[in-house]
C-alpha cells in the first residue's frame, strides 16, 4: 500500500495544474491590460470628438456673430461672407491696375469699420487684410507697380489704412499680400479673373496673427508675407 502512495504518482498532476494556473493568470493579465488600453483609447477618442464638436460650435457662433455685425453691408451685395472671411471684389474697390479707391469702395469701407471694430474688440481678435490679383502681368506701361505682388500689397495697405482712418485701432489690423496666389476661380476667362482680383478681411485670434507673421510683417504700415508673398515697399 505504501508503494501506491508514493509522491511520484501525485506530483505530476499537481505540477500540471500549477502551470495551467500560471498560464490562466497570464492570459487574464493580458486581457485586463488590453481592456485597459481599449478603454483609454476610447476615452481619448471621446475627448477629441467632444473638443472637435465644441470647436465647431464656437466657429458657428463666431460666424453668426460676424454675419449679424455685417448685416447691412451684406444686404447691399457688395461683400460676401465665406468661412468667416469677408470678400470684396477688387472692381468694387479699385480701378483696374490701380490701388486708388473708388468713391463706392471708400463708402463701403466706411460702413464696415464700425461693426468690425466692435466685433474685434468684443472677441479680442485682429483683422488680416489680404490683397489678391489675377495671373495677368501688370501692364508694361504702368510704371507704378513692379508686378502683381506689389499691386496686391499696395491695395491691401490702402484698405488697411482706410479702415484705420475710419476708427479701427492700429493694433487690431494688419496687411498681407498674396499676388496671384490662392485664386478662387480659373484665370482662363474674364469672369474668373474678376473673382480673383479681390481683397479679403479675415478676423482671427491674436495668437494666429502672431503665427502668420513669423516671416515678419509690420502692423498697419507694413506687409505680412503670405504664402511666400514678397513684401512691397510703401510708396
Amino acid at each position: 500500500m505504501d508503494l501506491l502512495s508514493d509522491d511520484s504518482s501525485g506530483g505530476q498532476p499537481a505540477s500540471v495544474w500549477a502551470a495551467f494556473a500560471d498560464l490562466m493568470v497570464g492570459v487574464l493579465g493580458a486581457f485586463v491590460l488590453i481592456l485597459a488600453l481599449a478603454l483609454v483609447t476610447q476615452m481619448d477618442l471621446a475627448s477629441r470628438l467632444e473638443e472637435e464638436t465644441r470647436q465647431r460650435q464656437l466657429e458657428a457662433q463666431r460666424r453668426e456673430l460676424l454675419e449679424r455685425a455685417l448685416a447691412g453691408p451684406l444686404a447691399s451685395g457688395l461683400i460676401q461672407l465665406n468661412e468667416g472671411r469677408i470678400g470684396i471684389s477688387g472692381n468694387v474697390l479699385f480701378a483696374p491696375g490701380s490701388d486708388q479707391l473708388h468713391t463706392e469702395g471708400r463708402a463701403l469701407l466706411r460702413s464696415l469699420a464700425e461693426p468690425l471694430a466692435g466685433y474685434l474688440a468684443a472677441r479680442d481678435e485682429v483683422l488680416m487684410v489680404s490683397g489678391f490679383t489675377d495671373d495677368r502681368p501688370v501692364r508694361s506701361g504702368n510704371g507704378r507697380y513692379a508686378d502683381n505682388w506689389e499691386l496686391s500689397a499696395l491695395r491691401a495697405l490702402t484698405v488697411t489704412r482706410t479702415l484705420l482712418a475710419d476708427g479701427l485701432p492700429s493694433g487690431a489690423v494688419f496687411a498681407a499680400a498674396f499676388g496671384p496666389e490662392q485664386p478662387v476661380a480659373s484665370n482662363d476667362d474674364a469672369a474668373g479673373r474678376a473673382l480673383n482680383r479681390r481683397v479679403e478681411l479675415a478676423p482671427m485670434p491674436k495668437r494666429a496673427r502672431a503665427e502668420s507673421g513669423r516671416a515678419g510683417e509690420t502692423a498697419a504700415s507694413g506687409v505680412a508675407p503670405g504664402a511666400a508673398a514678397r513684401a512691397a515697399s510703401t510708396p
